[in-house]
């Protein structure tokens, strides 16, 4: 199991049952393609499991989490992030914010001037799967070994 999950929310906002989208908000995925870094452990992984059918999941390395963090990583105001901002929380640059945050050890939440999730675009040339069926029967729901190509296509 890895250490940090890059959780993307694929579904909109009709028709989710109460109990799927109050897991969907103590995630921060309020909106549609928006995405997040968790840490993993035994309940964010059964949140994840509950919620398959809305979210796209995968385990994030470190160079994903930095290409996300420079690309899509806002403050407060929907500003980019800059270095005074990580010096701020403890960090001296992205690449040690983005391996903090592929290792586990903190997660967005906990990072007060900086939004708790990316907000990102639809992605170019479309989904090559199906949008409404999991990534076992060739959709794109639930653990998704090819998110990380997906998610190049959303920034």
């Amino acid at each position: 199991m890895g250490k940090a999950f890059l959780v993307v929310r694929m579904k909109g906002q009709i028709g989710v049952p109460y109990w799927a989208k109050t897991t969907l908000e103590l995630l921060k995925l309020e909106k549609k393609f928006r995405a997040t870094i968790i840490p993993s452990k035994d309940n964010t992984l059964g949140m994840l499991n509950k919620i398959k059918h809305y979210v796209s999941w995968q385990e994030v390395d470190v160079s994903t989490a930095k290409e996300l963090l420079d690309k899509k990583g806002r403050k407060m105001g929907y500003k980019k992030i800059t270095e005074q901002d990580l010096g701020k929380i403890g960090f001296k640059n992205t690449q040690e914010l983005a391996s903090s945050l592929a290792d586990g050890k903190t997660s967005l939440t906990k990072l007060k001037p900086l939004k708790p999730w990316f907000a990102l675009a639809p992605p170019r040339h479309g989904f090559k799967r199906n949008t409404k069926k999991l990534f076992d029967e060739d959709g794109i729901l639930g653990h998704n070994k090819e998110l990380v190509s997906l998610i190049k296509n959303m920034m």
